[in-house]
This record gives C-alpha cells, sequence and structure tokens, in this order.
C-alpha cells in the first residue's frame, strides 16, 4: 500500500512542501544567488538529486517561492479597493481617508504575517537571479493592472487617461512593497518605530491622493509638458 500512486504523490508533495520550506529558512540569512542546492537538501535531509525531482534549479525554487509571497497578496490588493477612493476628505485634506488607514493597517498586518517571505521578495527584487527578479516584476505589474482598474472605476479619476491611472497604480504598489520592506526593518518590540512606519506610510499615500485630485488640471493647464493637447 506504501507504493500505491496516492502514497507517492503525497511524499512528492511533501518533500516539494520540505524544500520550499527550508529555502525560505535559509534566504532569511543570505541572497539566492549565494544559496546552494547542496545546503537546501542538507537541511531538508534528501539527497541532492532529489532536489532535480521537483526543481530545475535554485532560480526556478526561487520563482515558485515568489509565487507563494505574492499570490496571497492580490486578496490584500482586492480588499483595500473595495473600499473606495484614497483621496483624503475635501473637508479635512490633511488627514488621512478611511481607506488609507486601512490600506497602511492591512500592509502591516500582511507583512507581520508573511515576515520571511516579505523579507525575501524585498531582497530579491533587485537581487542576481534573474527569473526571480523577473517574476517578481510580473507579479507586481499585476497588482499594478488591478490597481490601476479599480482606480479607473472610481469616479475620481475622471479625466485621467488609462496611462496616467497606471502610472499612479505603480506608485501606491510601490509604496506597498516599501511600506512591507520598512515593517521588517522594525523590531516586532519596538512601538515607536513601528508607529513611524505607519504613520510614514500614510503621509506617503495622503501625498500621492492629493497629486492625484490636482493631476487632470496641471495637464490641462500643460503641466505635462504637452500644452493640454
Amino acid at each position: 500500500m506504501s507504493h500505491t500512486p496516492g502514497v507517492r504523490q503525497a511524499q512528492k508533495e511533501q518533500t516539494r512542501r520540505a524544500l520550499l520550506d527550508a529555502g525560505l529558512r535559509l534566504l532569511d540569512r543570505q541572497s539566492l544567488s549565494s544559496l546552494g542546492l547542496r545546503e537546501v537538501t542538507r537541511e531538508v535531509g534528501v539527497a541532492p538529486a532529489a532536489f532535480y525531482r521537483h526543481f530545475p534549479d535554485m532560480a526556478a525554487l526561487g520563482v515558485a517561492l515568489v509565487g507563494e509571497a505574492l499570490g496571497s497578496l492580490h486578496a490584500v490588493v482586492r480588499e483595500v479597493m473595495a473600499g473606495g477612493t484614497a483621496d483624503p476628505a475635501p473637508s479635512d485634506p490633511s488627514g488621512p481617508s478611511d481607506l488609507i488607514d486601512r490600506a497602511v493597517a492591512l500592509t502591516v498586518a500582511y507583512a507581520d504575517e508573511h515576515r520571511a517571505h516579505v523579507r525575501f521578495i524585498a531582497r530579491e527584487r533587485y537581487g542576481g537571479v534573474r527569473p526571480v527578479r523577473e517574476a517578481i516584476a510580473a507579479e507586481l505589474d499585476r497588482f499594478t493592472s488591478e490597481v490601476a482598474a479599480g482606480l479607473a472605476a472610481q469616479p475620481e479619476s475622471a479625466g485621467w487617461r488609462p496611462a496616467e491611472l497606471r502610472v499612479l497604480a505603480g506608485l501606491y504598489v510601490d509604496h506597498m512593497v516599501l511600506t512591507a520592506a520598512a515593517v521588517m526593518e522594525a523590531p516586532q518590540d519596538d512601538t515607536a518605530a513601528r508607529a513611524s512606519v505607519a504613520e510614514t506610510a500614510r503621509l506617503r499615500m495622503r501625498i500621492v491622493s492629493l497629486g492625484r485630485r490636482h493631476w487632470p488640471k496641471e495637464r490641462a493647464a500643460g503641466a505635462d509638458g504637452t500644452g493640454g493637447g
């Protein structure tokens, strides 16, 4: 019975999971370009040959980790976008809206819950393993498309061109990544440092949102260098 297809498949999935978990643990202390295949298999307790039954090389393991690290973040993006506009309220343009507060809170919570994955993405986004960099860029591009689509549905986007909304969406996505990385740098028991990270994140979003409100008018006045054409 131990050799039935179902049991073998379960064992294979278990080994793959163990390799991913081991890689993530080891990458907490080093970059993927410096991590050796034998280090990972030694951590799991399997022969190096077993690695190749799951991944063709270390880059493929890194790409799989990218999928894990960023895949579940799509739900967070959708939850943020479901809250409406990030523009400050006209009656209080200096204060953050509920959406800004919620976006920052969700980002911080996600970073706390997925610390190892966030640290991996922050390190490898501009790291030395090209397939991993490209996988991260592709996922962030998907986030940008999702945010741009959400922004386009908001009344505040009247007068915005699609290309402009995509740039704005990219700013919000980059902000989310930067905030998550900053959470990693703040000790979990340092309340003041964590509060500072959150406040800086809210301020950045507030500034971007204020710019969003005024951009179409500035563009019409020739702020984009086209003379309003």
